[in-house]
């Protein structure tokens, strides 16, 4: 089962497969989400186009449908994903140069890098993810999305994967963050940057391991960070 919302509009919804319970709840909250995505979108360094509001609607519709199962990410409104999923995924694109190449460990649901491989045609990513469930989850989202030609799904610890040939590490969720980050540092190749959200707990983590970092405060945030890590 799969719903895709119709470019001409919220109100026209393209169903493929069975009845969808709780229509109008699922309607509303991919509204609410296109709704916050243009109104916000600014606030992040954003500028998405009627084509990749699209193609991120596509992919909050489908993440929905397979949360209830999976668990792939808490519970929340279309207003709350659009902001604090999408939205703050979306703040590491300015750090991209043109076709880069990034490495996502952890990608659970596919954040932050699936909203950025919509937004940017140019960029190719490496998806490392250990749940054999969720692995599955992302190689459905990435045929579904049209993006699986500059999309790899490895279904396995990080630690146990060869580190791909890229310069950009991505990572927002990583079980055990703090505990594993020295190890995904030593990980990643040498001179490669590592872009990492988290909170106080991972600054601190950072110093204690003396790692070079700077970090941008994620907006509408008080203790949300995006850390820029330059492995040496």
């Amino acid at each position: 089962m799969l719903f895709l919302v119709s470019p001409k509009g919220l109100d026209e919804l393209l169903w493929l497969g069975h009845t969808v319970p709780k229509l109008m709840n699922i309607s509303y909250d991919i509204e609410q989400f296109t709704l916050t995505l243009r109104r916000e979108m600014s606030h992040y360094g954003a500028e998405l186009g009627n084509e990749v509001q699209q193609k991120l609607r596509n992919y909050y519709a489908l993440l929905s449908q397979w949360n209830t199962r999976l668990h792939l990410v808490a519970p929340c409104s279309g207003e709350e994903f659009a902001r604090r999923h999408a939205l703050e995924s979306l703040l590491m694109v300015s750090r991209l140069p043109d076709k880069a190449r990034i490495a996502d460990v952890g990608s659970g649901g596919g954040l932050p890098i699936i909203p950025c491989l919509l937004t940017r045609s140019d960029l190719a990513a490496t998806l490392i993810e250990s749940s054999q469930k969720k692995a599955v989850f992302l190689q459905e989202a990435v045929n579904r999305l049209e993006i699986g030609d500059r999309a790899t799904i490895i279904a396995r610890r990080f630690e146990d994967t060869p580190p791909p040939e890229v310069h950009f590490i991505s990572s927002r969720a990583l079980e055990h963050f703090t505990r594993e980050l020295g190890s995904l540092i030593d990980w990643s190749p040498k001179g490669s940057t590592l872009l990492l959200y988290g909170g106080n707990a991972l600054r601190d983590r950072l110093e204690k391991l003396g790692a070079q970092f700077t970090e941008d405060l994620i907006p509408q945030s008080e203790k949300r960070f995006l850390f820029v890590v330059t492995r040496p």
